[in-house]
């Protein structure tokens, strides 16, 4: 992390750099797929910067498995026009 980027994040910060919506993000921390803490009175979501980076390395290594499956199984899907 570079000394110029935060250290936590909030929901529209994670929402921009994904370039998704808030409730994206905020069903995404709900689910448990991305880790973030609530702090204040009022419950306020914040999302480590390191737990962003986590979370974008699992969907890309998630990606990578799905390609590798598609390349072993036999191309049933068929186009309709």
């Amino acid at each position: 992390m570079s000394p110029s980027s935060p250290r936590f994040l909030t929901l529209a910060d994670v929402a921009e750099i994904l370039n998704v919506t808030v409730r994206q993000v905020y069903a995404l921390v709900r689910s448990g797929d991305l880790r973030g803490i609530q702090i204040g009175g009022r419950g306020q979501w914040r999302i480590e910067n390191d737990q962003l980076e986590d979370y974008i390395a699992r969907q890309y290594a998630r990606a990578e498995s799905h390609d590798l499956s598609d390349e072993e199984a036999p191309d049933e899907v068929t186009s309709e026009r």
